[in-house]
């Protein structure tokens, strides 16, 4: 299996910034793609943003300009830079990643880390 753990959560005001953190572990697995996906309340679940082992990175309409995703390959780890936050920011977000494990190729999720935008 493939875990994958968040962190970096939290409280912060309008225009505010944070950080969040994926690491993955586990059993030996190559790594495709990571990325994030957020569900707020009553909501589905949409992709953020996402990186792929080569370094491409995709972004939705609503977080561009505004948030950044970046990897550390060697420690299997993704961080989601967000800054000029808005309250409809506000979710659970998720970590992703898609990877090869025992020649079959899998998608991955972590727990979920609560972001809330709010004065």
């Amino acid at each position: 299996q493939v875990q994958l753990v968040e962190s970096g959560g939290g409280l912060v005001q309008p225009g505010g910034s944070l950080r969040l953190s994926c690491e993955a572990s586990g059993s030996p697995f190559s790594i495709i793609r990571m990325g994030w996906y957020r569900q707020a309340l009553g909501n589905q679940r949409e992709f953020v943003a996402a990186i792929t082992s080569g370094g491409p990175t995709n972004y939705a309409d609503s977080v561009k300009g505004r948030f950044t995703i970046s990897r550390d390959s060697a420690k299997n780890t993704v961080y989601l830079q967000m800054t000029s936050l808005k309250p409809e920011d506000t979710a659970v977000y998720y970590c992703n990643a898609f990877a090869r494990r025992t020649g079959v190729f899998s998608d991955y999720w972590g727990h979920g880390t609560q972001v809330t935008v709010s004065s």
